[in-house]
């Protein structure tokens, strides 16, 4: 989406030819002319403000963004950009929670927190970090819903303990052939 609006718009149509209901974009500044772009074609457009993790290495890294009264003033004044280049909801992601209350009750569209805080119209988590699938550090918004990663763990480690001790497979585990169709077939071996 970043080379041209015209790109984008091209790059949209394919996304929603290919089942996709809208598109999601990160930033603002020069994003807001693709937003506009797009949703001129009649493509719904999700904007996204915070942490936008495609470009995160030009903010230094994973880290929460809007914590300084400057960054929280661009980060308002983005939101205000994009919701009036058309986007019809905003992701807001690792920001200070009162911030995003502050950004949320300052536009007419629905913002979505993801460490954005309680004051988001709406809370979104990546199923793999709220399942616990992924190990390790996690960013602070996030809670673990469940241990996948120590379930899928366990189960992998069971399986190899009972394939090495021969419990599996088991005879509930293998299909049967009638004793003539396989005296048969054993017979035809030999033939």
């Amino acid at each position: 989406f970043q080379a041209s609006d015209a790109d984008a718009v091209a790059n949209a149509v394919r996304l929603i030819k290919a089942g996709a209901d809208g598109v999601k974009l990160e930033g603002a500044g020069p994003m807001t002319s693709r937003v506009r772009s797009i949703v001129g074609a009649g493509i719904p457009v999700m904007g996204h403000l915070g942490l936008t993790p495609q470009s995160a290495t030009m903010l230094g890294g994973m880290k929460a963004q809007g914590r300084t009264a400057t960054a929280a003033s661009r980060l308002l004044a983005d939101a205000h950009e994009l919701e009036a280049a058309g986007c019809f909801t905003l992701v807001l992601e690792s920001v200070p929670a009162r911030i995003g209350a502050h950004v949320t009750a300052a536009l007419k569209i629905p913002t979505i927190g993801i460490g954005g805080g309680p004051g988001c119209d709406g809370q979104v988590l990546v199923w793999h970090d709220l399942l616990g699938i992924n190990e390790g550090a996690a960013p602070r918004f996030v809670k673990r819903y469940a241990d996948l990663a120590g379930e899928t763990r366990r189960a992998l480690e069971a399986f190899a303990t009972d394939v090495r001790s021969g419990a599996y497979p088991a005879d509930e585990h293998e299909y049967k052939i009638a004793g003539d169709e396989l005296r048969a077939f054993e017979a035809d071996l030999h033939d």
